[in-house]
């Protein structure tokens, strides 16, 4: 694995970059920089591919954020970064929050996306949006009542448990005391961005790289919107739904996860040559 920075409009940009052959983008999700980074050195994806994983504005090694927020910004920065790389078109893997950047990058750049894998994007368009704002909305009251680290405490409790440090720990270790130093930016940044990110139906439309989606059985009933929006939507999507997982599927069921998306890219080669 090579780190390096990488400088894009506005900011600089942590990259690991590793593997040889097709590019996959691995866009970093919110407030675990290296969430991703189980399934992107998963063996299932050692040969024929480079892994380039990226933190983003705010997060580990990456420039800090300078002014608000903004679904649209991640997503331009993801196409910046791809361009100060040479690569002109790459798969691309978001997770969570970075399920709408990924999003976004396809609908406002298509020609860089060869193929697009969504691991469960955030449910700010489904009939139950008003329920996810809500709780959003208290954990920001958290936040500005109690301070940073008690809405953190909040947070990883509600989602993981109380031994939330542990757990996190035991997948991807030195993530609990990088999410202490970059809470911050998860509170103050990017829950307003997640917040105000318009997308709809026509922005869909703009989608036409093959697509596939990602869930876990056992997320809940947002995330069970979620999926059956993105599959009404974009109907060409590829479906695969982990059984027993749930929003953490990205380092709770790696190995699953893994062969999914391994399976895909060898659906979708960026070199039809590349599949015989």
């Amino acid at each position: 694995m090579v780190t390096r920075q990488v400088a894009v409009p506005g900011a600089d940009l942590e990259v690991v970059d590793w593997g040889a052959g097709e590019p996959v983008v691995f866009v970093q999700t919110a407030l675990v920089a290296d969430e991703l980074l189980p399934l992107a050195d998963h063996p299932r994806l050692a040969e024929g591919y480079r892994k380039i994983l990226y933190h983003r504005r705010g997060y580990a090694g990456s420039g800090p954020v300078t002014g608000p927020g903004s679904i649209v910004r991640d997503a331009a920065d993801c196409r910046a970064l791809l361009e100060a790389f040479g690569i002109p078109r790459a798969h691309i893997v978001g997770a969570s929050l970075s399920g709408a950047i990924a999003l976004q990058l396809a609908a406002d750049a298509p020609a860089c996306v060869h193929s697009l894998t969504l691991l469960e994007p955030p449910p700010v368009h489904t009939a139950s949006a008003p329920d996810f704002r809500a709780a959003n909305d208290r954990l920001l009251q958290s936040r500005q009542e109690r301070g940073l680290d008690a809405a953190l405490d909040e947070f990883l409790g509600m989602v993981i448990g109380p031994r939330w440090r542990e757990e996190i720990e035991r997948h991807v270790p030195g993530a609990a005391d990088q999410m202490e130093r970059d809470v911050r930016t998860f509170f103050d940044t990017d829950l307003a961005a997640l917040l105000e990110w318009r997308f709809d139906r026509d922005d869909a439309g703009r989608i036409g790289a093959p697509l596939m989606h990602i869930g876990g059985s056992d997320s809940g009933p947002w995330f069970a919107e979620v999926r059956q929006l993105i599959l009404e939507w974009l109907p060409h999507a590829e479906d695969v739904v982990i059984d027993g997982a749930d929003h953490s599927l990205a380092i709770t069921h790696t190995p699953q996860v893994a062969e999914a998306l391994a399976a895909f890219l060898r659906s979708h080669p960026l070199d039809p040559a590349a599949a015989r």
